[in-house]
Parts: structure tokens; C-alpha cells; sequence
């Protein structure tokens, strides 16, 4: 039987997607909660807009690489934690 190997790469980077993609908006919400800020409290020491902030929570957007080192700053976290890709 022959592999489709294209489709099988579809379906990993769309699981890496998904799954991936959320646990930094899983990661990011849970932490703002934790540290009692509002969307627009983060937004502000972000430089960014409250719809930005938004838009990574629910995971319809992602940060690039300077943004993701400064909410890792600002939560005092690792970027592999923000990530998904530790558990601590």
C-alpha cells in the first residue's frame, strides 16, 4: 500500500496548529487570571490593542518572537512554558 505522505504532513501541521496554537492561548488567558489583569491592563503594558490581546487568548492570532519574550517577562514565565512545551 502507498503512503501519501503530503497528507500525512497536512494533518501534522494542522494538529501542531490546533493543539499547539491554544496552549499558548490556554497558557496566556490562565496567567493574566492569575495575576488579576485585565485585557486592557496587559494591552497597556504590551503596547499592543485590548482586540490584539483578544485574538491570542482565543487563538485566532499569534504573537511574534519579541512580543512572546516580553509577555514572558512580564509573567515572569519561560517562553517554552507560554508555549506548551514545559509544564512549569
Amino acid at each position: 500500500m502507498e503512503q501519501n505522505v503530503p497528507c500525512q504532513v497536512f494533518w501534522n501541521i494542522l494538529f501542531y496548529n490546533k493543539y499547539m496554537e491554544n496552549k499558548f492561548a490556554e497558557r496566556l488567558y490562565e496567567l493574566r487570571i492569575e495575576k488579576n489583569l485585565s485585557r486592557v491592563d496587559l494591552a497597556n503594558k504590551l503596547c499592543v490593542s485590548t482586540r490584539l490581546i483578544s485574538y491570542w487568548e482565543n487563538g485566532k492570532r499569534e504573537c511574534d518572537f519579541d512580543m512572546l519574550i516580553k509577555i514572558a517577562d512580564i509573567f515572569s514565565v519561560s517562553v517554552d512554558y507560554l508555549l506548551g512545551r514545559v509544564e512549569y
